[in-house]
Order: structure tokens, then sequence, then C-alpha cells
């Protein structure tokens, strides 16, 4: 996938390389990766995506192209709604060094009654580095979190108010001055460290839920990390991200 990122790839074309039916090898790579083939795959054009509008000045056309979109409006969508900004915004703000103005991320508002709390301890092996924690409907860091918090450090956190539903609990912390890490393949160091926990599923008259989770290195099988953390949390954050 990485080193053919501009081409139309099938999943039949990825069970060939593989040498397994395409039935097998859509089952063994969910198994893996907590994706199928063709979701793992948008997520990396994404990321380089992310890494040419911060690191180049081709437009965001010739950038769409280059990632595997025939469609600029369909590349934006995605990105958008992945990144949590647009292709050109988020080009604003690594240009601006985060001193862009931007709303913060927020929490979507609570609808009927909730009661529900997922609680637990973050383990990380990067000692005395701030942690992002949320709540995701899948395995990938995208889109917009249902809950998060911030931690100063490795330790206990909460996420209150947690909705119905089957949801995953992802946390990500980044060595100091390694941010650019996040927008390249992961090549077997330890500057982002991620860890998961779930599915998690939240019924009625669930009051609370446990999940601790432990960080670790980054692999290459593990699905990129899209959503724009570090460019929209210092509005609300600041200490804790800089």
């Amino acid at each position: 996938m990485h080193e053919n990122l501009g081409e139309q790839l099938t999943i039949n074309d990825m069970a060939r390389t593989a040498m397994f039916s395409k039935f097998h090898f859509s089952r063994v790579f969910q198994r893996v990766t907590g994706l199928s083939p063709g979701r793992f795959l948008s997520a990396v054009r994404l990321q380089e995506a992310k890494r040419l509008l911060a690191s180049t000045s081709l437009t965001v056309t010739d950038i769409s192209h280059r990632v595997g979109y025939s469609s600029v409006g369909t590349f934006s969508s995605r990105f958008t709604s992945s990144v949590g900004v647009s292709p050109t915004k988020y080009r604003q703000l690594k240009i601006a060094a985060h001193d862009t103005p931007f709303d913060g991320l927020e929490e979507p508002p609570v609808t009927g009654p909730v009661t529900t709390t997922i609680r637990g301890d973050i383990f990380s092996p990067l000692e005395d580095q701030p942690i992002f924690a949320g709540l995701f409907p899948d395995r990938i860091l995208e889109g917009r979190p249902v809950r998060f918090t911030v931690l100063r450090r490795p330790g206990p956190y909460v996420l209150e108010d947690v909705p119905q539903g089957e949801w995953h609990v992802m946390a990500q912390a980044i060595a100091p001055g390694r941010e650019d890490a996040l927008d390249h393949a992961p090549g077997g160091d330890t500057a982002v460290c991620i860890g998961r926990h779930g599915p998690i599923t939240v019924r009625p008259g669930t009051h609370t839920k446990v999940a601790d989770l432990s960080l670790r290195p980054m692999r290459p099988l593990d699905p990129p990390v899209l959503l724009a953390l570090r460019d929209l949390l210092p509005v609300q954050v600041p200490q804790l991200i800089h």
C-alpha cells in the first residue's frame, strides 16, 4: 500500500500479492489490523496527504491525485471528516505553527439520560508526556471522538456521560520534538505510542466500565493516526500540548 498509493489498488491486487484468496486475505487483514483492507488503505492515503500538505507546496488537487483520489471533492470530504479540518486549513495550521485561531475540539452534546462512566489507568513508556485518550466507534484515531480527555502524564483517566453504543478507547502519546512522526509510517522507534481497549458495549443501565490501557510504539500494521490532535486541542489545553 505504502509503495503504490497513487494506484487504484483492489482487494484482488492485495490478495494476489499476499498469495491468499481475497476472502481469506480480508479476514486475516481485519483480524490483524482491526480494519478492512480498503479502510486501512484509505487511512494510509490520508496520512500521506497530511505529510505532503505539511512538507511540500503541492496544490490540494495534485496531492489528491498523488494519493490515489480521482476526485478532489471526495478527497477533501474524506480528509476533513477524518482529520478534523479541511486540507487547506490543515496546511495553514502547520505553516502558522498553531498560531492560526481555531475553535478547538469539542465533544458532541449529550442527548437524553446518560450516566455511564468509563475509567481506568493508562501506562506509557513515555514518562511525563501528555496523553490523549478518546472514545471512537472504530479502531482508528479519526473523526471527532465521542468523549475525550488529556492527561498531563500517565495515570488514571475518566470519560463521563458516555452514550449507549459500542466504543473503542484509544490513547496516544508523542515523544518530545517528534510531532512530525504522526505524518509518517511507523519507523520502528518510540516517537508515537498508542493503546487501544475495546470494543466496550454501553447499554441502558450501565453505570461504570473499567478499561486500562498500556501504550506501546506504533507498528506498521497499526492504522495511522489521522485526527489532527495537536492542531485541534491547543485552544483548550495549550499547557498540555506544547
